[in-house]
């Protein structure tokens, strides 16, 4: 049987080199920790950073998948990432800046050799690139569906993208996306359906600005949206709330379940006054998949966290 997909609601990004905010962010209730070890690491920590990443992932593990972000493939430390924490099993490997499907296929090839080496399954080892950093990988973002099997979500951002294109900014004076990042943000979710993958929603920068986030997220997961990439644990009980199904959507999606099973053999069926067909009963159907795997204890935690942090 087919393994469900990674439960990725909130991906909390860390310093790979900060003790202090390793040790609160596994206090938290991300789905994700992703430690870092690109952009947020000086050059001279890179070395402390890796030592530290690995005693983490080697450490007790706790109810959050744990992720590495490594350096894109177009430069060289990303082959020092993989020696020095490969070995210590991280979940999946976040990649930035990606050219095209091609860097994340030949990640894929060098995991394939790796792992059999440190006793690792093959392909136990995710991928989820950050498919808008560069223009050519925007352009080519239909191709990440081909890309590799290990493929796990696809997500996006926006500041590499707009130094790439040579921009001032990546909003408008109201802070809305503007029209380039807008289409950035349309393709990674498109490639990601195409993918069969989730699509991971991009940081919201302003921390401190809970409304803002808890905008943002509504509107990504309307369009599709699985999760988002956070920096700060205050920003995870808003995210596990708004990207979990809420009590309402539960009920709903089992009445859309249940008046379907009393009509078996049709293709539409009426609820409250509306003709329903099958893309709605698929939708139910993932609402509740999604539903099962939150337990109540969990959900009335994010409920109480969420209000205290919005």
């Amino acid at each position: 049987m087919r393994e469900p997909p990674p439960l990725l609601r909130s991906m909390l990004f860390v310093p790979g080199d900060g003790e202090r905010k390793l040790a609160r962010a596994r206090q938290s209730d991300a789905d994700a920790l992703i430690l870092d070890l690109e952009d947020s690491v000086a050059p001279s920590r890179k070395a402390h950073a890796r030592r530290l990443v690995a005693e983490q992932l080697r450490a007790d593990r706790r109810r959050a998948a744990l992720w590495v972000r490594i350096h894109p493939v177009a430069g060289g430390e990303w082959t020092d990432d993989l020696d020095a924490v490969l070995d210590a099993r991280p979940d999946g490997l976040v990649l930035p800046k990606p050219r095209s499907p091609d860097d994340v296929a030949r990640l894929s090839e060098r995991l394939d050799e790796l792992e059999p080496r440190l006793g690792i399954g093959r392909g136990s080892t995710r991928i989820l690139p950050i498919v808008t950093e560069t223009a050519s990988s925007v352009l080519s973002a239909g191709g990440y569906a081909r890309s590799s099997p290990r493929l796990a979500a696809l997500t996006w951002g926006a500041e590499d993208l707009s130094v790439a294109l040579g921009a001032e900014t990546a909003v408008d004076e109201r802070g809305e996306w503007l029209p380039p990042y807008q289409l950035a943000r349309s393709l990674c979710l498109l490639a990601a359906s195409a993918a069969g993958v989730a699509a991971i929603d991009t940081v919201h920068a302003n921390f401190r600005d809970g409304a803002g986030f808890r905008a943002q997220a509504r509107a990504a997961k309307r369009d599709g949206f699985a999760g988002a990439l956070l920096i700060h644990p205050d920003q995870v009980a808003i995210a596990n709330e708004v990207f979990g199904p809420g009590a309402d959507e539960i009920e709903r999606a089992r009445r859309i379940v249940a008046a379907f099973a009393a009509s078996p053999g049709t293709g539409v069926v009426s609820l409250d006054g509306r003709m329903l067909d099958r893309p709605h009963l698929e939708r139910a159907r993932r609402v509740l998949a999604l539903a099962g795997r939150i337990t109540p204890k969990e959900k009335e935690r994010c409920r109480s966290s969420a209000k205290s942090t919005t």
